[in-house]
């Protein structure tokens, strides 16, 4: 009998599994999305009530009493163990505490002299500043240029030019960029929000005998301290919540895109609130820093100036 050999089969070839869809860039919940407004009319809202003080306290006492307000605040929520700290970590909390004060402060002067909108957006140059800076492509050249285009609109000479406004809303720019890289490093030698909460209490005993000194020479009205603590809660408080609230819930690109949109929050609650017109001239130079921020952004995957959120 004659055994016929069968040919193996041929080998099949593995199925291979269907390529899983690409994943979705992930969506801003609605209540991160609240959030976001709420923390960023907040902000502008309470630097607009803080500016009604400004005729009995003056912005300094303003600036203490928020100081105030934000160590209290950030201590409740930090607990930095302050006996345990080196001097490798006392330093940048000191550097830390006295460009937070001078920050507030020069922003607060700017709002006196030429309006929340124009002070708001002068300060919003630090952290795109700092994000341009450490950049390397064109088109972040690019958005360097329009905002550049824009600051110069702002600034441009005229009779009613506020110079001094000018250059302490320039001032407070650089302190938010200091405050950016210093916060870093802080970050990076404490854990949790210990140097930040340390940095906020420093600076509101840097400000004690300020107060005290405006306190005894131009008493304060019940109005005028509700205006005060009303802008450290609502600028400092609320936001501060409000975003660690928000980034557990929205992309840090879309939060990064909101944030940019603060100096126009900034002109319309001036303009509201306080009766602060800005003319075309004036839009179109905000407009320009809102757009060369939000390019930076929408070019980088999120890491634009505006994913930085300061006190």
């Amino acid at each position: 009998m004659r055994l016929v050999r069968t040919p193996a089969p041929a080998p099949v070839p593995p199925v291979s599994a269907p390529a899983a869809p690409a994943a979705r860039p992930a969506r801003p919940r609605p209540a991160g999305v609240i959030a976001m407004v709420g923390s960023g009319l907040s902000n502008q809202t309470g630097a607009a009530i803080g500016s009604l003080a400004f005729p009995v306290l003056g912005p300094v006492g303003v600036v203490a009493v928020r100081q105030y307000v934000a160590a209290i605040v950030l201590l409740a929520v930090g607990r930095p163990r302050l006996r345990t700290f080196t001097w490798r970590q006392w330093w940048p909390v000191l550097s830390l505490a006295v460009v937070l004060g001078t920050m507030n402060l020069s922003l607060y002067s700017a709002v006196d002299r030429i309006g929340l909108g124009l002070a708001v957006t002068l300060e919003f140059l630090g952290p795109l500043g700092i994000a341009l800076a450490a950049a390397r492509r064109r088109a972040d050249a690019c958005c360097a240029v329009i905002a550049a285009a824009g600051v110069v609109t702002l600034m441009r000479p005229r009779p009613s030019t506020d110079y001094v406004g000018m250059g302490l809303g320039m001032l407070a720019a650089a302190c938010w960029a200091s405050y950016i890289l210093l916060n870093r490093t802080v970050g990076r030698r404490l854990p949790g929000a210990q140097g930040s909460a340390a940095a906020a209490g420093v600076s509101a005993l840097l400000f004690l005998p300020v107060g005290v000194a405006v306190v005894l020479r131009h008493p304060p009205t019940a109005t005028a301290l509700a205006c005060a603590t009303a802008a450290g809660v609502l600028s400092s408080a609320v936001p501060y919540l409000a975003d660690l609230f928000t980034l557990r819930r929205v992309p840090a690109p879309a939060f990064g895109l909101f944030m940019s949109v603060n100096p126009v929050l900034a002109a319309a609650v001036g303009r509201v609130g306080l009766g602060q017109r800005l003319g075309l001239a004036e839009w179109a130079g905000i407009g320009a820093v809102v757009a060369a921020n939000t390019l930076s952004i929408l070019g980088a995957g999120g890491s634009g100036a505006g994913g930085v959120r300061r006190r």
